[in-house]
């Protein structure tokens, strides 16, 4: 099967439950043999993206549609320069230690880090901090929000947990936004958790 093929959305499926069970199945197949964390949320973003426009009878790509699907992860996951000189000032270099920068995506640009420490912002910067899914279903009430697309009404966010030795360690966050009010509920959290654990156990990190 070709690799696109995984955003279809059999006709078949009809609730969001079966919707996230199909998601999930899908991104095992593709994350198979893949242990990189680059390419496997660069096809998860992809296909969770893809798959929600393709399910128009809770999402779509009409007003219910989900415009950003995406990851925020914690900068020591990124590498350093290897062919070029470090050319971030110090200032920059400080904050980047103390912020989520951003992952892999699907949809509009997005904003370039999310502060965690010492103050967190945002939706995705408490999903972080609780160490907690947040879903939100009116942004424009969420205290802090950062409007990364002044088209987003609600937004979903789920930590990536990585558990070892009995710790557990917050990657980032896997963001979803929606352009409509009460866009996710608690089946969307429940395959979206699912997901999140199914990415942490699928790369080395």
């Amino acid at each position: 099967m070709p690799h696109a093929d995984a955003s279809l959305v059999p006709d078949s499926i009809k609730t969001k439950s079966e919707f996230w069970t199909h998601v999930h199945d899908q991104l095992e197949i593709l994350v198979g043999g893949q242990r990189h964390w680059v390419s496997n949320l660069s096809n998860a973003a992809s296909l969770i993206y893809s798959s929600l426009q393709a399910f128009p009878s809770n999402f779509g790509d009409g007003e219910r549609s989900v415009n950003w699907c995406g990851f925020y992860l914690i900068s020591s996951l990124f590498p350093s320069p290897q062919f070029t000189d470090a050319s971030m000032d110090p200032k920059s270099q400080t904050r980047a230690s103390t912020n989520m920068l951003l992952g892999p995506f699907s949809g509009r640009p997005a904003c370039q880090w999310i502060e965690v420490s010492p103050r967190p912002r945002g939706v995705c910067g408490d999903a972080f901090v609780k160490r907690s899914t947040v879903l939100v279903p009116d942004v424009s009430t969420y205290p802090g929000h950062i409007a990364c697309d002044g088209d987003t009404k609600s937004e979903i966010v789920c930590p990536l947990i990585l558990r070892k030795g009995g710790e557990d360690i917050v990657l980032g966050v896997l963001d979803l936004d929606c352009l409509a009010i009460g866009g996710f509920d608690a089946d969307d959290q429940v395959g979206l958790e699912r997901i999140a654990a199914l990415i942490i156990r699928s790369c080395d990190w």
